[in-house]
């Protein structure tokens, strides 16, 4: 498999399917293209009409969309164990993965993902801190209800993490302040071996961007 994937220090959206696969130790080539850039849009059409990363190439296949691309590889390669066990659970799962991916506008504007920054500061509206708390929330009650079972949200790793991961980094870059059981849900993720290659290697780029979402689906 190759997975197509932009900047590590902001596309949030690359993470996502990058972090399945290496927690799963499944192998892939990894096809790196900076956003944003006078090639990107060209580089970009020869892997996707839709000129977005990620995108997935698994021999004829090509999967664009960072949660579609997570799904096949939990449906051909991890035999569902993208998802929880459970019914109920997986469609939890599911739902809230969805929430991510298409909400919290207001974070993704004002706190945009930039893994080598610290210390930044941005004015919290009402829509933003609501955002950051429905998150808070989020994390809370995986801690409370799944937390017997491991640390994750589900208590083992799934897809949902993944969604929610570019969100430590965020968190982490702007210091959000975070209940005790949230913020322990945010090291989870930040000391994993993965998320640390890939923090390492973010802070390793050359390329500034100012616009951390383009280019990312």
């Amino acid at each position: 498999m190759k997975l197509v994937i932009g900047n590590k220090n902001y596309s949030s959206w690359s993470l996502r399917p990058w972090l399945l696969l290496r927690m799963h130790g499944l192998a892939f080539e990894e096809i790196h293209i900076p956003l944003s850039q006078d090639t990107t849009r060209e580089a970009l059409a020869a892997h996707t009409q839709a000129g977005k990363v990620p995108v997935l190439h698994d021999g004829e296949l090509t999967v664009w969309d960072s949660l579609a691309i997570c799904e096949y590889l939990s449906e051909c390669y991890l035999s569902g164990a993208g998802w929880p066990a459970s019914r109920h659970e997986r469609a939890e799962a599911r739902a809230l993965s969805a929430e991510m991916h298409a909400g919290f506008v207001e974070l993704r504007t004002c706190m945009p993902m930039n893994c080598r920054a610290s210390g930044r500061r941005v004015s919290i509206s009402e829509t933003l801190e609501a955002e950051i708390r429905r998150i808070e929330q989020i994390w809370t009650q995986g801690s409370e209800r799944y937390g017997h079972r491991g640390p994750w949200l589900f208590g083992e790793f799934s897809i949902a993490d993944c969604m929610f991961a570019p969100v430590a980094f965020r968190f982490a870059s702007y210091g959000v302040k975070l209940s005790p059981s949230a913020e322990a849900y945010r090291q989870t993720l930040l000391r994993s071996a993965p998320m640390q290659e890939w923090a390492e290697q973010a802070r390793a780029e050359p390329e500034v961007i100012e616009s951390a979402e383009v280019g990312a689906a």
